[in-house]
Order: C-alpha cells, then sequence, then structure tokens
C-alpha cells in the first residue's frame, strides 16, 4: 500500500509538474500544497469549499475528522466512486498527512450562505441545536459540536460556514442509510430519528448562522459526548478533576 502511495504521489506531481510548466507557473517543489492540487478542483482553492454548494471546506476542520472521513470514502463507508477510485492507492498515513495539511490551514470563511427562517421552523431548529428532543433520545447538536458549532478537536466538525444543500445532503444520506460512519454509527441514529422538515430546517438555519473568527474548534468535550460515537476517541472526554 505504501509503494502504491509512493505512486501514486509521483504520478501526481509529474502531472502538476506538466500543467505548471505549460503555464509557466513556479517550479513543483512536491508540497503537500501542491500534491493536493487534485483534492482543490473540487473543493476549492486551498480547499475552501466549491460554489456549487455540494462539495465541503476542508480549510481548518479537525485532523482527525477529516482522516475519519478520507478512511470512510477509501473503505467503502461513504460511497462516492470519485472519492473512493482517488483514495483506493493510498495507505493511512498519507491521508492522515492529507487531513493535517488541511486542518492546519487558518482561512477566512464567506458570508453565511442561509435565508431567514419563518418563525416555526427556527424554532425546530433553535431547540434540536440547543436543546435536542430527550423524549426521541436526540442529543443537542451543540452538545457533540460545541456550543459554539465550531466543532471539538480532533475527530467532530463544526456544522457553520457550509451550504445547506451539502448540510441536508448529508443528512439525508444518513437518514436514508447512503452514508455511514465507524461503528457505532451514532449520525446514522440521529437522521433517522429525524424528520424531513427538521432536517431542512437545521440545515437552513445552520447554514444562515455567521461563523465566529477565528473559527477554531474547541480543545476536549466540556462535558462527555452523550453518546457514544464511531470514530470518536474516548481522550475525547474532558479529564477527570485532580481535586488541585
Amino acid at each position: 500500500m505504501k509503494a502504491a502511495s509512493r505512486r501514486l504521489g509521483r504520478i501526481l506531481a509529474g502531472t502538476l509538474l506538466v500543467v505548471a510548466a505549460a503555464a509557466g507557473a513556479a517550479p513543483f517543489s512536491d508540497s503537500m500544497a501542491q500534491r493536493v492540487l487534485a483534492c482543490t478542483g473540487c473543493h476549492g482553492p486551498q480547499g475552501r469549499a466549491a460554489a456549487d454548494g455540494y462539495y465541503p471546506r476542508l480549510a481548518g476542520k479537525p485532523a482527525g475528522y477529516l482522516f475519519n472521513q478520507l478512511l470512510n470514502f477509501r473503505d467503502g463507508r461513504r460511497p462516492y466512486r470519485l472519492m473512493s477510485e482517488l483514495l483506493a492507492p493510498l495507505d493511512d498515513a498519507y491521508l492522515k498527512a492529507i487531513a493535517e495539511h488541511f486542518a492546519g490551514l487558518e482561512l477566512p470563511y464567506p458570508a453565511p450562505a442561509g435565508a431567514a427562517l419563518p418563525d416555526d421552523r427556527l424554532r425546530t431548529a433553535v431547540r434540536l441545536v440547543r436543546r435536542g428532543d430527550p423524549a426521541r433520545s436526540l442529543p443537542a447538536c451543540a452538545s457533540c459540536h460545541g456550543e459554539a458549532m465550531t466543532g471539538i478537536a480532533p475527530f467532530v466538525p463544526g456544522l457553520l460556514g457550509l451550504p445547506p444543500d451539502y448540510l441536508n445532503a448529508q443528512l439525508g444520506a444518513w437518514r436514508a442509510g447512503k452514508r455511514q460512519a465507524q461503528a457505532p454509527d451514532c449520525m446514522a441514529a440521529i437522521a433517522r430519528a429525524l424528520a424531513p422538515d427538521e432536517i431542512a430546517a437545521l440545515s437552513s438555519w445552520l447554514a444562515a448562522q455567521p461563523v465566529p473568527q477565528p473559527a477554531r474548534a474547541a480543545a476536549a468535550f466540556a462535558t462527555p459526548p452523550p453518546i457514544p460515537c464511531g470514530g470518536v476517541a474516548e481522550s475525547a472526554a474532558p479529564p477527570a478533576a485532580t481535586g488541585r
């Protein structure tokens, strides 16, 4: 697998060198920034997100989350042929290097893309984000994704700064069983408990919120995660008090 990763890296490097030379660009430096130009063709310059609303932002997302998603695409839990075939030859170490590269980019976010919601849908979204629904064993979004909704390092992504179409599509994919994560797949259980109109309200509300600046993920959970979630290490929980 490592040999395949190196071969693919050399192929990508050679291709980009030819393109750069033809365009009169600076000499190819074989840096990770130039290697991941294959990613930014869809995900936007420096991973800032594409304009179509479906290819999400990569820049600044927690490294553990990005690494888990690369594994999910490569290993078939997220079925998307373009991503799966691109990542198939790459080993875990190379995927981790890609994830760490994008996680290290601190770039400004654009203005919110969402529109204002009618009062009833606004109340629904805020209730689910801040309080959840205990009667349906639905935790508040903020209890996992952080009070600021910018994520929890290193495994939980922020939900702000994403287009409504992307958010709606991903929640819908989990609800329909088209997207999976490492077991136990907490987001699949949550999405199946949400009604379609609740998913629409959440997607619209989240997309309409401004992103705090700087938009850094919290360093750790303030309290233990409310439900077991695959891909989130036990060390994500806050350390026990020492009495000092």
